[in-house]
């Protein structure tokens, strides 16, 4: 190291002496490059640090007192944004001489973390949308089918006369029928979904609750199809076909009117309070009274009504009730399946 500095410090006492003699220009300042290619190429990071260290001292730094006048014309020059006035109660605290106060550094939330709001149907955008749908759309349906439903009523409690002609359903009507059949599996749907709710547990491996209730909603438009294919095959074996076609007519009947009976009860318990008990109880009135129409249109179409015999109750047993048990059933298990249990 000192060997550099001897020859750094000889070469340029060497150039200011060959400027003083012959009357030259003073030297220009050196630059870092031409006083490294001064030492050897075997010269050390520390030769080479002394060396610049020996020839190049810093300099004071003066800023600029000059007034910015870089604004517009008209406007006073802008402020340093640096230079804030905050009073002595904002710039100084209790902590500020403190080492280990940083207010640089984020210290999280102020508070406390709320509790999050439960979850309740009546403020459930979708499902609120899904029955002021089906209402509206069943209120319009109604309004341009209300002959339809008036021959229907009528029909379903007066057996018609031996060789009357029946009259057939338009397509209109035969839409309206379907409709009102998807409107009441959606309630159904519902209904299930209530009751899992309620009853079961509200926490699912689901990612939406909504994907339940379309869970449900498959389930129950299987139930209705899976039971309306089986009657029409029973019926045209042991029936006929006229009968049968009788007992379609009567089955869409009913379910549109279960339907219509469902709607008051879903809407009861999403928004004005009813108790799930309550629902659970209105529920099986309304699947008990359809099921006694039922019972009694069977009785009408296939069966003698002086005489009841095992026949009968085997057929309503198999085509009406076990459906239904197994129908519970599934939604039921569906429910304690899809659940979080810890």
């Amino acid at each position: 190291m000192q060997q550099a500095d001897s020859i750094a410090h000889s070469q340029h006492t060497a150039h200011a002496d060959t400027a003083s003699v012959t009357g030259a220009a003073p030297v220009r300042q050196l630059t870092p490059a031409q006083v490294l290619r001064w030492l050897p190429r075997n010269a050390t990071p520390a030769q080479q640090d002394s060396a610049i260290q020996a020839h190049f001292k810093p300099a004071p730094i003066r800023w600029s007192t000059r007034p910015d006048t870089l604004h517009l014309p008209g406007h006073d020059a802008g402020h340093d944004l640096l230079k804030a006035e905050l009073p002595q109660y904002y710039r100084e605290g209790f902590f500020s001489h403190n080492a280990m106060f940083h207010p640089e550094l984020s210290g999280g939330r102020i508070g406390i973390a709320g509790s999050p709001v439960p979850y309740s149907i009546h403020n459930d955008d979708l499902i609120t949308s899904m029955l002021v749908v089906c209402f509206l759309a069943a209120v319009v349906a109604f309004s341009h089918a209300r002959r339809f439903v008036a021959r229907q009523f009528k029909a379903f409690f007066y057996r018609p006369a031996e060789g009357i002609t029946e009259v057939k359903e338009t397509s209109s009507e035969m839409r309206f029928q379907f409709f009102l059949g998807l409107v009441t599996s959606l309630l159904v749907a519902l209904v299930c979904y209530f009751y899992t709710l309620n009853f079961i547990g509200t926490t699912f491996t689901l990612q939406s609750n909504y994907q339940l209730i379309a869970i449900f909603f498959g389930l129950t438009v299987a139930y209705f199809t899976g039971k309306l294919l089986l009657s029409t095959w029973v019926n045209l074996v042991f029936f006929g076909k006229k009968k049968n076609e009788q007992w379609i007519k009567s089955s869409l009947f009913l379910l549109s009117v279960e339907g219509v009976l469902l709607f008051p009860v879903v809407l009861l318990h999403a928004y004005f309070g009813l108790s799930p008990e309550t629902s659970i109880t209105c529920v099986a009135v309304v699947a008990i009274l359809v099921k006694i129409m039922s019972l009694s249109k069977c009785l009408t179409i296939f069966f003698n009504r002086k005489l009841v015999n095992l026949q009968f109750f085997l057929y309503f047993c198999t085509l009406e009730i076990v459906p239904l048990l197994v129908f519970w059933s599934i939604a039921v298990f569906i429910g304690n399946y899809l659940q979080i249990n810890f």
